[in-house]
């Protein structure tokens, strides 16, 4: 079959982001950020304060850290030398749920028992030594409200958890005594932070000019230093970082397939910037696109990824091979080399105008801290397998900041920081005792 010529034009029309476009997605976000700092209901993010600032880059002594962000947890020991620089110690990763072993993330899974499970491996990173003074930051990637770095708690599971007796508690609470169940009195949780959060401290503490963090995978969030906001207690340096949740930034205008797919979504109405920008949902826009193409509407693509999305982008062969193979196993038909060409522009377009937004979103920012003056040097702390991994990506947003800032983007780059949730929490622990 061929596709039709004004169908496709139509639907690439749907995924354009044009200048005019990003440059109005940059001035709202940054008049959300202005309405949520005066009131945070005002504002389409949550925009959750996280009580730390930024590192010196000085913070030394060995910390752990507990990398809680899923089903796989880790717990690191890190030795800080200072400078930037950092030794891993010891780490130990386990899962949650092993099929057929355990399942401590399960229905009729308990919050003792998924503690004393984080004990254990904590333990594991210690070695046994119960004697030695260990302080512990904790990166904990779920919705929590605190009022200081040492006290989250859990709001709702995400994720599909379901452990009971941990929603409404905070969770080094929870961590604290299933230590001292175990016996371990020498280990002290002192700091829970966001995942975004620790990619920011991370990297600030190897590099300068640092005032952004962004997690831009399967998800996408964002964080930021406000100089504005102080914390009483003073952890860290030059105001503090705001954990904004701008996957739920809603002041943009989404497509046709955007909207369909908000509809019939887990969550209709909420996460409207991530739908449009993150890995998980490019490729459930994708297989809507390709479906209309195919005069199919409606019809679901089972196992189309991001992954596959790579695939097709990446392919540069006469004949398209990859993209042939993609599309006959995910989508059930063998098309011509004219149509896989189609289908390798729409991919593209799809990814090309989410590190558009996502630039977007990073300038409202870099706006927002500049205020009235100048925009100063600096570089925005990346984490994640679209940004690392995704064809197009890097090069579209270096591209949009220079039609957005000028020549200001002189001034701004993009740095992927990999790891981060794991030596961020190691910082936060060092910030909060030093």
């Amino acid at each position: 079959m061929a596709f039709d010529e004004m169908k496709f034009k139509d639907i690439m029309g749907e995924f354009s982001a044009t200048t005019e476009m990003i440059r109005e997605v940059a001035s709202n976000f940054r008049k959300d950020l202005q309405l949520g700092l005066k009131d945070v209901s005002s504002s389409s993010m949550r925009m959750l304060k996280s009580y730390v600032g930024l590192p010196t880059g000085k913070e030394t002594g060995e910390f752990l850290a507990l990398d809680f962000g899923g089903t796989n947890v880790r717990v690191i020991r890190y030795r800080l030398e200072g400078e930037g620089h950092s030794k891993i110690i010891r780490h130990v990763a386990e899962p949650l749920i092993v099929a057929g072993e355990y399942d401590y993330v399960g229905k009729g899974s308990t919050a003792e028992q998924m503690f004393d499970f984080l004990a254990k491996l904590i333990d594991d990173t210690i070695e046994g030594d119960h004697e030695t003074k260990f302080y512990l930051g904790h990166t904990f990637s779920f919705p929590s409200s605190q009022d200081d770095l040492n006290n989250a708690k859990l709001i709702i599971w995400t994720k599909e958890f379901a452990t009971s007796g941990v929603e409404g508690e905070v969770v080094n609470d929870l961590l604290t005594a299933a230590l001292k169940r175990r016996g371990i009195n020498n280990v002290e949780p002192v700091a829970v932070i966001n995942d975004t959060v620790a990619v920011l401290l991370s990297a600030a503490y190897k590099n300068s000019d640092i005032y952004v963090g962004s997690i831009y995978a399967t998800g996408h969030n964002t964080c930021y230093l406000e100089p504005s906001i102080h914390d009483p207690k003073g952890v860290g340096n030059g105001g503090m970082i705001l954990n904004l949740e701008c996957g739920n930034f809603m002041k943009l205008t989404p497509n046709r397939f955007d909207t369909a797919f908000d509809l019939k979504s887990e969550k209709p109405g909420e996460q409207r910037f991530e739908k449009m920008v993150s890995g998980r949902y490019m490729c459930e826009l994708f297989g809507m696109a390709i479906a209309e193409l195919l005069d199919e509407e409606g019809k679901h693509y089972d196992g189309l990824t991001a992954v596959d999305m790579s695939m097709i982008i990446s392919d540069i062969s006469e004949n398209l091979e990859k993209v042939s193979e993609v599309i006959e196993s995910k989508v059930g038909h063998k098309l011509e080399v004219d149509d896989l060409k189609k289908i390798r522009e729409l991919a593209s377009a799809i990814v090309i105008r989410s590190a558009r937004l996502v630039t977007a979103s990073y300038v409202g920012i870099i706006w927002q801290r500049a205020g009235d003056g100048e925009i100063v040097p600096q570089h925005v702390a990346v984490d994640g397998s679209v940004y690392e991994k995704m064809p197009l990506v890097q090069e579209n947003i270096k591209e949009a900041l220079g039609e957005l800032l000028g020549k200001d983007a002189e001034k701004v780059d993009t740095i992927l920081d990999n790891g981060g949730s794991g030596l961020g929490a190691a910082i936060a622990a060092a910030m909060a005792v030093q």
